[in-house]
């Protein structure tokens, strides 16, 4: 083939491991912070900090604002 196709299956080659290597390190990453979170929610009071509550609004999809304690007792059982 051409030198531009080369390049390009070259490319997509090392984008499909890279991918691969990633998405495994991203799962214990996120494995690693989610325990992290849990514990510092049994640690604390329900105002949490402000990381905390991102981390609870993505989980429960809704506005860190609209969070209530009896969200997060769901979310710890």
């Amino acid at each position: 083939m051409g030198q531009r196709r080369d390049r390009l299956d070259g490319r997509l080659e090392r984008a499909t491991v890279t991918r691969q290597v990633n998405s495994t390190r991203k799962a214990l990453e996120r494995n690693r912070r989610d325990a992290q979170m849990i514990e510092l929610m049994k640690a604390q009071p329900f105002p949490y900090t402000p990381g905390v509550m991102s981390w609870l609004s993505a989980k429960l999809g809704k506005r860190a604002s609209r969070i209530t304690p009896q969200d997060v007792a769901v979310l710890l059982k």
